[in-house]
Order: C-alpha cells, then sequence, then structure tokens
C-alpha cells in the first residue's frame, strides 16, 4: 500500500503570516490537528494545535484584555511553525512512513511528489484505517492466532490448515519461545465455507492455536 492510496489530498494550508488566532480558528472548525505552511506554493513549515496553544499568554498574566488582544493580533504562525518539515512520498510505501514518524515523534507527515510540490498529508489517523483494512476487520469472518516455528513453509502449512476458507488477511511477527527458539505468530481471517471450523482444522493439523 503506497502513502498516495491513504493520504487527505489538498489539505488546507496556512502561510507565514496567517495570524495565530486565524490558524487556531481553522483548526477547532475543521477538527484538524496540524496545517502545512506554504510559501510561494512550496512547503516551507508545519504547525500543530499544540506549538499554537502553547504560544498563547498564560491565565495568569497580568496584561489587560486590550494589551492581550494586541498581542494576540501580531502573533503569526512563522514563528511558531517547525522547520525544516519531515515529509513523506506520495509513491513510498505506508509503512515506511509510519516508521517515520514513530522515529521523529510526529503525528503526521506533509506528502511531497516528484516534482517536490505538496499533494497531501498522512497522519496517525490514516495509518490506523489502513491497519484496520489490512487485518480486514470490516469484512466480518472467524480470526486465529497461530504459533509456529519460525522457518521455511510455516505459512503454507498455516494456510492449508485454513482451506476450504477463504483467507483475508494475514499479519505475522515474530517472537522467541522459551528456551530461546525463534517462533513467528500468524494473525489470519478467513471467511466463507467453513470458517467457523477453520480453528478445529488447525488445531487437528497440530498447529497451536492460541485464539
Amino acid at each position: 500500500m503506497l502513502v498516495s492510496d491513504w493520504m487527505t489530498k489538498d489539505p488546507i494550508t496556512v502561510t507565514p503570516d496567517t495570524p495565530v488566532m486565524d490558524a487556531l480558528r481553522i483548526l477547532k472548525e475543521r477538527g484538524f490537528r496540524r496545517l502545512p505552511v506554504m510559501e510561494g506554493g512550496r512547503l516551507i513549515g508545519i504547525t500543530t494545535r499544540k506549538d499554537l496553544k502553547d504560544a498563547m499568554p498564560s491565565k495568569a498574566t497580568t496584561l489587560s484584555v486590550w494589551e492581550l488582544n494586541y498581542l494576540l493580533s501580531k502573533l503569526t504562525v512563522s514563528e511558531m511553525m517547525a522547520r525544516p518539515v519531515i515529509t513523506a512520498h506520495e509513491s513510498e510505501y505506508m509503512e515506511d512512513a509510519a516508521l517515520r514518524m514513530q522515529e521523529h515523534g510526529v503525528g503526521g507527515l506533509p506528502v511531497l511528489n516528484d516534482a517536490g510540490q505538496m499533494t497531501g498529508i498522512i497522519t496517525i489517523t490514516d495509518v490506523l484505517r489502513a491497519f484496520i483494512d489490512i487485518m480486514g476487520l470490516k469484512e466480518g469472518g472467524t480470526r486465529l492466532t497461530l504459533d509456529m516455528p519460525d522457518m521455511p513453509g510455516s505459512l503454507s502449512r498455516a494456510a492449508s490448515a485454513a482451506q476450504p476458507s477463504n483467507i483475508i488477511s494475514v499479519a505475522t511477527y515474530g517472537h522467541n519461545a522459551q528456551g530461546g527458539q525463534p517462533r513467528r505468530r500468524f494473525v489470519m481471517r478467513v471467511t466463507g465455507e467453513g470458517a467457523r471450523e477453520a480453528r478445529a482444522r488447525a488445531q487437528a493439523s497440530g498447529i497451536d492455536v492460541l485464539d
């Protein structure tokens, strides 16, 4: 799955001279958490709801209402935006973009094309949507977690045990059993003929079924 398949296309943006109060209003009205900052058609920064709220004066301030309004009217996005911007490319894999978000501790990445133009934004919410789709949650069926030796042929054996049901999703991760022996767990979702009996078939074939 590519970033371009899941990103929000043509996101709302602001400019460096956008007042902080206007940017906060956009975030609130649209339910967003971040806004790319554009200047002359180029992505030059990104600002988040937290960044902008942190710029607001403390409630303990001794400034008058007039002084507060004056200061806030002068405060612009350029003073609060993050730069350089960590980005994704629209043709890269979703998992690569997700890893970059984790490594940098950010919740969203502006997406660029080959020309360096911003074409979208990918967020943690989009990653979760992709994960739910990969796991086949909305397609129903029966979920199985199979624990098997981490060796060639294990996936083929698991798939054979699932027949005649239709396997609509497979996810796998490795772990070490007691004694340090490498094991691999296969999380499968099956539908169709014999789906309800898939767990019993796997157990009958000698596979450890965890759930």
